[in-house]
């Protein structure tokens, strides 16, 4: 097939409850992300396919044999140090721990939340594409509607944004998964697809556990655990006939953009 899925977990730890004032030990935090992991694995070995995992050091540090095993068959990316705080020295630091947990090379970066970076610290910390946008506009967040929708070069940097529908820019990330009408997602995903030849979608692990006694806003848990399982199943099945899953790193090898 011609066509590309890139589909991308951020696994990181579960800090999200922070943000609505929560207190949640990280012990938790990295417990509720290894579980997600433990729902999305079988998928990806059921259905054979190879993922892209941007995964913050902390979170490797404290699972190094579960990243070392997934890096066998994924791509494992940087999500920096932490995901809760970041300084321009944790783009290196990250990206050496993770190579000598996984014994590969880290050639991607996200960061967490979708910061803005500067792309020379990123050269200067060994990147070579970084997925830190996403092309669109949600207020409060971002408004990135003047930046490409599609993989471009910047100032030496490849950019490889999130997916976002070809007309409109409707996001097609994590939340609009859980919130759009199942049918609506999945067309606009086969519309980027015939248009671009490829799409770029991003998840969470702990996404796909049990987050209903957390206090998050309702969008951010409407569906959660084997519910949303049982979605993201039905995703790759039916975008699966369509088109290969790919890591990032091993499309990008394939195009002008990237030689390695």
């Amino acid at each position: 097939m011609s066509s590309h899925v890139l589909m991308s977990f951020d696994v990181e730890e579960f800090d999200m409850p922070l943000e609505y004032h929560q207190d949640i030990d990280l012990s938790e935090q990295l417990e509720i992300g290894r579980r997600g992991l433990d729902a999305l694995l079988p998928l990806f070995d059921k259905y054979k396919i190879q993922t892209t995992l941007f995964t913050t050091a902390n979170y490797a540090n404290h699972f190094p044999d579960i990243i070392k095993m997934l890096a066998v068959q994924h791509e494992i990316a940087s999500h920096t140090y932490f995901h809760s705080t970041f300084k321009n020295e944790d783009l290196l630091k990250s990206r050496i721990t993770l190579e000598q947990i996984t014994g590969s090379s880290v050639i991607g970066l996200r960061m967490p939340r979708m910061k803005a970076v500067e792309m020379d610290e990123v050269k200067k910390a060994g990147y070579l594409y970084d997925s830190s946008i996403n092309p669109t506009y949600l207020p409060g967040r971002y408004n990135n509607l003047h930046l490409s929708r599609t993989i471009y070069k910047d100032d030496g940097m490849i950019r490889v944004p999130a997916g976002v529908s070809n007309t409109l820019r409707l996001p097609l990330f994590w939340l609009a998964f859980k919130n759009y009408p199942y049918s609506f997602f999945l067309s606009l995903c086969l519309k980027a697809l015939k248009k671009d030849g490829y799409v770029c979608l991003y998840f969470h692990p702990w996404e796909f556990t049990d987050l209903k006694k957390y206090h998050l806003p309702w969008y951010a848990k409407s569906k959660d655990g084997q519910l949303l399982t049982n979605r993201i199943e039905r995703l790759i099945n039916d975008l699966g006939e369509k088109a290969d899953f790919s890591t990032i790193r091993n499309y990008l090898s394939k195009t002008k953009y990237l030689h390695h």
